[in-house]
């Protein structure tokens, strides 16, 4: 099966009216390039409290309602299916959801990813979710993951039991203070920048892990981040073999256009022996049984 992506970058940040007019534009500009799916980073529409602004206090519910359903009336009106980050407001005294919503190219919203794994920073404004997200798009089986759950390998691995083949991973990994830059910078060590593709730790780390996840599963990855200043890295995208196949400029807005091809032959130098390994069979082969196998202190 071949399906079109748009992984998006936009520039998320406190002013959702300014964030709607990104992520209209974008659509527009993925539906032009052929997508068949537009996928925004994480908090995208409604921006991401404790790093965009400090709390949900004040914040204006009607005003992002009324945003969303004006992306879920031009999805329709495209014909082009939506993953968009945001926030889902939960009755209150509780804290709302970090959410990916799920919309379809009839404009409806099918269904909607709350991020399970929150940080400790994140607790402070979100509750966690309790559910995996699997859809079908044309014909490839679909997961959704949200920023921080790149570091819970556990994640994916639940995904390729279920048959995904491609992962829609949203990012809100920038818009930091200069000075939260640089810690995570020094957190690394001048000394060890050269030996690593970036200078902080989310720069470092969530392509790695992006890399690692695609190559141990063998699925697709979609990676969408803010392009807010500072950007700790542009939105990328991963094939199943885990080599990275074209990323944006770093800080620049735009859309990145990838085609998944299910049937394309990839590297799967795991393929014989992934299914037993995910049900506890740990090793390839047969094991066979011979006291020297057993004696493990002799040489």
């Amino acid at each position: 099966m071949k399906l079109s992506v748009a992984t998006c970058y936009v520039p998320v940040d406190a002013d959702i009216r300014r964030n709607r007019r990104y992520v209209l534009q974008q659509m527009r500009t993925a539906h032009a390039h052929g997508a068949d799916v537009a996928h925004f980073p994480e908090a995208c529409l409604s921006g991401y409290a404790g790093t965009d602004f400090p709390s949900y206090r004040g914040f204006d519910w009607p005003r992002l309602a009324a945003y969303t359903q004006d992306i879920l009336e031009l999805a329709g009106h495209l014909g082009l299916w939506v993953l968009l980050g945001s926030t889902h407001r939960l009755t209150p005294p509780h804290k709302p959801h970090d959410s990916v919503y799920v919309i379809n190219a009839r404009g409806r919203l099918v269904d909607r990813y709350d991020k399970r794994f929150c940080s400790t920073e994140d607790l402070a404004h979100y509750s966690p979710g309790n559910h995996a997200v699997v859809f079908s798009l044309k014909g490839v089986r679909c997961g959704v993951l949200i920023c921080y759950e790149y570091a819970f390998p556990e994640l994916y691995r639940e995904y390729k039991r279920r048959g995904v083949q491609l992962v829609f991973h949203a990012f809100h990994a920038g818009h930091a203070p200069r000075r939260r830059v640089k810690d995570m910078e020094r957190q690394v060590g001048a000394h060890f920048v050269p030996l690593n593709r970036g200078a902080s730790l989310p720069e470092i780390r969530m392509p790695a892990a992006m890399q690692a996840a695609a190559t141990s599963n063998h699925v697709w990855i979609s990676c969408s981040n803010t392009a807010a200043r500072h950007s700790c890295f542009p939105s990328f995208f991963v094939r199943a073999d885990r080599i990275i196949t074209s990323r944006l400029r770093r800080n620049v807005p735009g859309v990145l256009i990838s085609i998944v091809d299910t049937t394309a032959r990839l590297y799967y130098g795991t393929l014989r022996w992934r299914d037993r390994a995910m049900r506890g069979v740990l090793h390839s082969g047969t094991l066979v049984r011979d006291q020297r196998s057993a004696e493990r202190t002799r040489l």
